[in-house]
């Protein structure tokens, strides 16, 4: 049974007696305020036949004024657990009450001022009292804890104190201490569903912030009505034609404040969320930031879906590749940009990508010349978004981005990683680590362990909790977010339905095509050498359209004569067809049937893919040399081919002249 309030228990005292009439009704309405009264009489009384019995001896007086000393000391210490005010009262009370019969025994309760003392002093503390009965049956006095103990005593943080509550618009701030030796932040962390239940808000509308210094001091953070629940549009771009520098804003937070992104503090970036659970908002919001910025290329790949949630963006992408070859020549390239980027930067004396470094170098300062500023055109940011990821690491093995999140941090490159589920088995853990940054929208179970830190859950954060059923929703984990943050739900900007996104993307690619910069020589050079055609001619690869080229108008017999000179193998090309051939001396051993050209072709498919299987998934120009005579074809020839096997997205090229990766292809694709 509920213990009764204050109210209701007035209101027993008021109605406990059965007489009827005036009287009755008034001395039932005085009754409640009748102690302090009766104690003043009974300390008169006491202080009367003191007298009588200790007047005469002059020792009393010295027990008397040790045992005044002792009650009171004993008030002030019993009312240690009572609010300040309360103690403080009744301690004064004591003291004037013990004083009074003190000096009263001594020397008589009618002597000199004492009895006025008695009158006067007597009915102030007395009313002073029923003063404060009053202020109580009216509205229940705090004393920091009392109101809670019995919330705090439920949920298992007995004796837990409570400071000063800080009321804002849909936020209460109450900080907490726990008893000392017997409670830890962590016992904090593990009460919070229990918390939850008994305020009668979900898990998620609670948050512990642990004090850095203290382990059994901090704050809870309770927000009790959800003020995500209506998505919020678009506003539009935060820092138009301004520096990558400027965070992104991406969306809000529960109390109201905008969720920024610092994109050079975060560097890179995995982003995780099941399907339904607004990642690819949070994609679009990302992208529509990096795009109206000066300073900023975006390489995108996505294999998995062929870019089908971007494509009105694609124009304002510097490389999209939505195939498997494609992809897979991007993460080499980006392997390679590294350290020429690198060493483009240390020419220019820039310890790390800052802003200046994309611009053109006029300052003397940042100069590779020996002498004055040397002109060379700006480098800049390069973002490499690998979309729906899991597909790359299984084709490309799962430390694939190991070494570019691990060395990238000071090319001016950022590494985002999107994918539905990551874990240990589709990513290692060096690459994790490499990812500092993280944004988690809603998962299953326990996944949200591998996206955000173990004391950020332990914090109240808890995505599983949304699912697919919250899209948008989001925790963001970066430096240069405030930590109090990181446990603070969000939730991404919306789009728009079908027709606003296109139309918001469209006005993207054509308001800012002014704005975004080139992709600039030291990057370019860099990418092509490694990634060659699938580089160059990224634009057409993509989807845009091929430039058309017109030629004068072919007869038939042109056109025929081309189709069958196109049959021709290269080497047979100067060959006169109409020509005799030489006589026969003699019987001779006829030399091995040369293979056809389709034959020799699928005899060196098959050797480089039985070469890389053995080795390090690489293959040399010079690894097929022992077996030219079993083609029948010459140096130049394989030379040539595996060009085009590059040119086609079989193979993709290293850093090593004459040197490939293969590039695995899945089934049906």
């Amino acid at each position: 049974m509920a213990s009764k309030s204050v109210q209701q228990k007035q209101e027993d005292r008021l109605n406990s007696g059965s007489s009827t009439g005036m009287g009755a009704w008034l001395w039932h309405r005085a009754k409640p305020y009748t102690p302090p009264w009766i104690v003043t009489g009974g300390v008169g009384l006491a202080g009367a036949g003191a007298n009588l019995q200790w007047g005469e001896t002059p020792w009393a007086g010295v027990g008397l004024t040790l045992a005044s000393v002792g009650i009171t000391a004993a008030t002030w210490w019993s009312g240690k657990s009572t609010g300040p005010q309360r103690r403080l009262h009744s301690a004064i009370t004591v003291a004037a009450g013990s004083a009074w019969l003190t000096s009263a025994a001594l020397s008589g309760p009618l002597s000199g001022p004492l009895p006025d003392l008695y009158l006067m002093g007597g009915a102030t503390l007395a009313l002073s009292w029923n003063i404060r009965q009053v202020m109580r049956s009216s509205a229940p006095e705090t004393s920091g804890e009392s109101s809670d103990k019995g919330l705090l005593e439920k949920v298992g943080l007995a004796r837990t104190k409570l400071k000063d509550v800080k009321v804002e618009p849909n936020r209460v701030t109450v900080p907490y201490e726990l008893p000392a030796g017997e409670l830890t932040n962590d016992d904090v962390s593990k009460a919070i569903p229990r918390i939850a239940s008994a305020l009668d808000v979900p898990t998620t509308a609670i948050r512990v912030q642990h004090d850095p210094d203290s382990a059994r001091k901090g704050q809870f953070v309770i927000v009790p009505e959800d003020m995500l629940k209506t998505p919020t549009m678009w506003p539009g771009p935060f820092a138009p034609g301004q520096s990558i520098a400027v965070p992104l804003r991406i969306g809000v937070y529960d109390d109201g404040q905008d969720l920024v992104l610092p994109l050079l503090d975060a560097i890179h970036i995995l982003i995780m969320g099941m399907t339904g659970s607004g990642k690819t908002e949070g994609a679009l919001d990302v992208l529509f930031e990096l795009l109206t910025r000066k300073d900023v290329v975006v390489w995108l790949a996505d294999a998995a879906k062929a870019g089908q949630d971007f494509q009105p963006l694609l124009p304002a992408v510097d490389w999209a590749a939505l195939d498997t070859p494609s992809a897979g020549a991007m993460v080499a390239a980006v392997q390679a940009v590294i350290p020429a980027r690198t060493a483009w930067l240390r020419d220019h004396a820039y310890r790390a990508w800052e802003p200046a470094a994309a611009e053109t170098q006029t300052d003397p300062a940042h100069s590779c010349a020996t002498s004055g500023a040397c002109g060379c055109p700006g480098m800049p940011y390069l973002v490499a978004w690998m979309e729906e990821a899991a597909k790359l690491l299984r084709d490309l093995g799962d430390d694939v981005f190991t070494g570019i999140a691990q060395e990238a941090r000071s090319a001016g490159v950022s590494l985002v990683v999107s994918m539905q589920r990551a874990s240990g088995y589709q990513l290692s853990t060096d690459t994790r680590a490499s990812l500092p940054a993280a944004m988690c929208f809603g998962v299953r179970g326990d996944d949200a362990g591998f996206a955000l830190p173990e004391e950020v859950l332990e914090a109240g954060a808890n995505p599983a909790a949304w699912g697919n059923k919250r899209k948008g929703y989001v925790y963001v984990v970066s430096a240069g977010v405030d930590e109090d943050l990181y446990a603070s739900p969000a939730r991404t900007f919306w789009t728009g339905p079908s027709g606003e996104y296109e139309r918001a993307a469209r006005w993207i690619v054509q308001q800012f095509a002014g704005v975004r910069p080139e992709l600039g020589p030291v990057t370019s050079a860099a990418a092509e050498k490694v990634a060659g055609t699938l580089f160059t001619n990224r634009a057409a690869r993509a989807g845009a359209p091929a430039p058309a080229s017109v030629g004068p108008t072919l007869t038939e017999e042109q056109e025929s004569a081309q189709a069958v000179a196109a049959l021709v193998d290269g080497e047979d090309a100067d060959l006169d067809a109409t020509a005799e051939l030489p006589p026969v001396d003699g019987p001779a051993d006829l030399p091995p049937a040369k293979p056809s050209p389709e034959e020799a072709r699928e005899l060196l498919d098959e050797l480089v893919a039985m070469l890389a299987s053995v080795g390090p998934g690489t293959v040399a120009v010079r690894d097929i040399y022992p077996y030219l005579e079993q083609i029948g074809r010459d140096r130049s020839w394989v030379s040539k081919q595996m060009k085009r096997l590059a040119e086609d997205g079989r193979l993709a090229p290293t850093g090593e002249d004459g040197v490939y990766r293969l590039v695995p292809v899945l089934a049906g694709v």
